[in-house]
């Protein structure tokens, strides 16, 4: 099985069921208010029509220029897992470390990987695959920056899932090259990651083949409906973005009081260099707080952010 966060079965295997808090993610916990349904969106099948209205909202949501062609489908990991089978075959790089599942859908797919440590090392490659914000770190790049590297590889994909806290990070502004395909997540941001959202932006060519792979129905009644609700309310985005620095400044003090230092990280979630990541894990887990550790690093843990101020309660606990 792949290494991921999110894996509370897990947690509780090891430390006993409970009222776990699950900071193993980057997904908000001060969540949109889910709206009340229709019989219809649960009971009909999705119409083009409910898609193509979901698909406008998300355009305007994101300032999304003319050009590019879009489509939604059951969350991001939806859009990597097509990837490798719409855009050919060839030699694919990936700027890591990053969240595991580009490199292992390619691979999974028969392409030739590497994974690299510069943007640099992008260049040249048949499929360049770039997260922006990267997930664990934070890493950001500019617009200018991704638009020039679209032109020094034959496909280039920036994965977008982290980028609502940071709208001024987003490609999607820009006119859109032929060979760049942006993914954006609904679940992280909006904090109802259960319902699977998410969107593919990019050339007609290469979202037409998506849109045949993914099927008529890539995305449930329920998200459909939710989606252009949440997706059509500025006022409540840009008063959790401010919620969300606020948040992450508490989370990195009690960090430090820790002992831990600031790594990198979005809004979402902290990157903190702990000396030893399973010994923080299982602190944490001792209080019933489930946190994400690598298999690449001994050191490093990656921390989601409290909602409800009982649960910043319970982590200042176990941290103090």
């Amino acid at each position: 099985m792949r290494d991921h966060g999110g894996n509370l079965d897990m947690a509780m295997a090891r430390f006993g069921a409970g009222d776990w808090i699950d900071l193993s993610t980057g997904i908000n916990r001060r969540p949109y208010p889910m709206p009340v349904l229709a019989e219809a969106d649960l009971h009909c099948l999705p119409t083009h029509t409910e898609q193509e209205a979901l698909m406008e909202t998300a355009r305007r949501a994101w300032d999304v220029a003319p050009g590019w062609a879009g489509l939604a489908l059951a969350g991001a990991q939806a859009a990597i897992q097509l990837v490798p089978w719409v855009v050919g075959k060839g030699r694919a790089r990936v700027l890591a470390p990053t969240y595991n599942e580009h490199a292992a859908c390619l691979r999974s797919a028969g392409w030739a990987l590497d994974e690299v440590q510069t943007v640099k090392a992008l260049a040249g490659a048949d499929l360049a695959v770039l997260v922006n914000p990267n997930n664990p770190d934070g890493r950001c790049h500019t617009p200018a920056e991704l638009r020039a590297l679209a032109g020094q590889a034959r496909m280039l994909i920036v994965d977008e899932s982290f980028a609502d806290p940071q709208p001024g990070r987003s490609v999607l502004p820009l006119a859109p090259p032929d060979n760049l395909l942006v993914l954006r997540s609904f679940g992280k941001f909006y904090g109802l990651a259960g319902l699977r959202l998410g969107f593919a932006f990019g050339p007609r060519w290469l979202i037409d083949r998506m849109a045949v792979m993914a099927g008529p129905w890539p995305v449930s009644g329920p998200a459909l409906a939710a989606g252009r609700v949440a997706l059509a309310d500025g006022a409540w985005a840009q008063a959790m973005r401010h919620q969300l620095v606020q948040d992450a400044g508490r989370a990195d003090r009690l960090a430090e009081s820790a002992g831990w230092a600031l790594i990198g990280g979005t809004s979402l979630f902290r990157l903190y260099e702990t000396g030893d990541a399973v010994a923080a894990q299982e602190r944490l887990a001792r209080h019933r707080i489930w946190s994400r550790i690598f298999p690449w690093s001994d050191r490093w843990l990656r921390l989601g952010l409290p909602g409800p101020e009982t649960e910043w309660e319970r982590l200042a606990a176990a941290l103090a």
